[in-house]
């Protein structure tokens, strides 16, 4: 079977993977990208989950996202690492560079004479910055949430025949304080980079995709979020001088079953070995 061809991107920005966690939708992250061909890919924040990292549980189509992104490492393309509040551990690594891959705390970029400011956004949240405890048993509850969401998703679906439904996001859009703080995150995001003089602001943290013009005193920017791949499986792309925010498509499952019954689906060892190999190939 002829490959479909793959689709040109100039930048690709995730966040807000969350490897390492139920929520995470890793089988669904892999078939997107393995679609696209990006010259540069933004990786902004929160990609693994080292709060809730365990060595119980790190699937195999965890394992592949981390092998395709280090395949593309190997091949040149460009690797920005923005951490975040959940793999903050790697912020000590600020600097880091191996082949194409370089690990930062925050990310300015040149885009035909635009600036953009790319950062994980966690900075604004008052609650991790004051009580990182209280953010961490929230991490766990919304994991915990996911999974309870997944069991009525399954329930909808196979006994009653009706569609997905989002208890997190129900939760987030009824609560007028998480609106509101999605408001003032936006805009205090917005007017810091104004005051820099950057034309984009880029960010993850709250899993909310948006991609929007804010006006202020002080002039407009187009605020960016490229959402997540726990609820909004969704991701920013730059091409062709524009910006778009890609959704995963229920459509797209069909797809992505075929792609499944063809993959051979090697084990860990052989995909550890592959990675090891990789790795290699980008110090030498």
């Amino acid at each position: 079977m002829k490959k479909a061809a793959k689709r040109k991107i100039d930048i690709l920005v995730l966040s807000d993977i969350h490897l390492g966690t139920y929520g995470c939708h890793a089988k669904e992250l892999l078939h997107y990208l393995r679609s696209v061909k990006p010259k540069t890919v933004v990786l902004n924040g929160d990609i693994i989950d080292i709060w809730q990292f365990s060595k119980r549980y790190w699937p195999k189509s965890h394992m592949k996202i981390v092998k395709h992104i280090m395949g593309w490492m190997s091949k040149g393309t460009k690797i920005w690492y923005v951490t975040g509040n959940h793999d903050e551990l790697l912020r000590k690594f600020a600097g880091f560079k191996m082949g194409s891959f370089c690990i930062v705390n925050k990310l300015v970029l040149d885009l035909g004479g635009k600036k953009a400011w790319f950062f994980h956004g966690d900075i604004f949240d008052v609650t991790m910055q004051n009580s990182k405890w209280l953010a961490r048993l929230g991490a766990v509850g919304y994991d915990t949430l996911i999974l309870i969401n997944r069991m009525a998703n399954f329930i909808s679906e196979r006994v009653f025949n009706k569609g997905k439904l989002s208890l997190s996001k129900k939760i987030k859009d009824s609560v007028k304080s998480a609106v509101k703080f999605i408001n003032d995150f936006e805009q205090t995001a917005a007017e810091i980079a104004i005051g820099n003089g950057y034309d984009y602001v880029l960010c993850g943290h709250i899993h909310q995709p948006e991609i929007r013009q804010v006006q202020t005193e002080q002039g407009e920017i187009l605020y960016l979020n490229s959402g997540d791949w726990i609820e909004n499986l969704s991701a920013l792309e730059y091409a062709n001088g524009e910006w778009n925010i890609y959704k995963f498509d229920e459509t797209e499952k069909a797809a992505m079953q075929k792609v499944k019954a063809a993959d051979d689906d090697p084990d860990s060892n052989r995909l550890f070995a592959e990675m090891l190999a990789e790795f290699n190939s980008m110090r030498n």
